[in-house]
């Protein structure tokens, strides 16, 4: 007989998904045949595949030792990231992060072993704050994701209850972003709330933008604000109110006022403006709900050093060459 005791990590979950990625080397198939089989109880009593697990449960195994004796692991793939982070807040539950442009959020078919979701757990592995051997069923991970080019804040949850809550209010609009752009050209309207329809073109990575609704197109609103001019260019703030592929970018190209450095969208590339110049400066948590162990946080604002922003610090020096 075998016990394991639930941690704050694993409480949550349904008993058949933790059983799953605890033991990796246990067939699906077995996984289901001791629940079956009462070979597997929680707290001593009967248990079945749907049950939630929470936090200071027990589970009694009746299971063959191999598969807790299994080997694990112990050259993680994290570990060759580096661990350094730019780190804006941090706390028990979670990490604001500044992505510099040019550093992936995740691997990708390009990958080879540094990501900022990497970087994260080296970091945290190297405070004993993250322990894969303890933590089997879960990992530190991003809740929002930005693309390589653009730079900004990136949000790590360090426990699973954190990501819960944080994927939720992502997903209801209650994690405010806000972006600072270099446009080429000024718009017409010094602020606006702009509402268009999007069709992503996945061969080619970009998306098409109509001003009404056509078939297959997705709802995209965006609120900006002109916040100066920096010689030809003009310096806006970008709230998304919805969140699409390439939403600001594409946006901005439809309004006749594209990103300066974004050359997939109309924008003019220069040796000072390499990429996109887009940066997610500014996130407000701004609960309308219960946010459970993250209530703390609401109200509160966060915001990324300007003087961190590559293009920002020299916008005052740029040209139309």
């Amino acid at each position: 007989m075998r016990t394991l005791v639930i941690g704050q990590n694993d409480a949550g979950q349904r008993l058949d998904k933790f059983l799953q990625k605890r033991f990796k080397t246990m067939p699906k198939a077995m996984v289901y045949m001791y629940i079956r089989k009462k070979c597997i109880k929680i707290n001593g009593k009967k248990c079945d595949i749907g049950d939630k697990l929470r936090e200071g449960d027990v589970l009694t195994f009746f299971i063959r030792d191999e598969f807790f004796d299994a080997p694990q692991e112990k050259s993680y793939e994290f570990l060759k990231a580096p661990a350094k982070l730019d780190i804006i807040y941090e706390d028990e539950n979670l990490l604001l992060l500044n992505k510099k442009p040019g550093v992936i959020v995740h691997q990708d078919k390009h990958y080879h072993f540094d990501s900022l979701v990497a970087r994260v757990q080296h970091y945290l592995y190297d405070k004993g704050e993250y322990d894969p051997e303890e933590d089997r069923a879960f990992a530190p991970a991003l809740v929002n994701r930005i693309d390589r080019n653009t730079g900004g804040i990136v949000i790590a949850a360090k426990n699973a209850g954190s990501l819960r809550i944080l994927n939720q209010k992502m997903k209801t609009r209650e994690l405010e972003k806000f972006y600072l752009c270099l446009l080429c050209g000024t718009p017409k309207q010094k602020e606006a709330t702009l509402t268009a329809y999007m069709v992503k073109d996945e061969s080619r990575n970009k998306v098409k933008v109509f001003g009404k609704p056509v078939e297959g197109s997705k709802e995209m609103v965006t609120h900006y604000r002109v916040l100066g001019k920096a010689g030809a260019y003009t310096l806006a703030e970008v709230e998304l109110l919805t969140g699409r592929t390439h939403q600001i970018r594409a946006h901005m190209a439809y309004l006749g006022t594209p990103l300066a450095g974004d050359t997939k969208y109309g924008g003019k590339k220069t040796a000072a403006l390499p990429y996109q110049a887009l940066y997610s400066y500014k996130l407000r948590f701004s609960f309308q709900s219960d946010a459970g162990i993250l209530a703390y946080l609401n109200g509160r604002e966060f915001e990324v050093d300007k003087s961190k922003i590559p293009w920002l610090s020299a916008a005052v020096s740029y040209n139309d060459q």
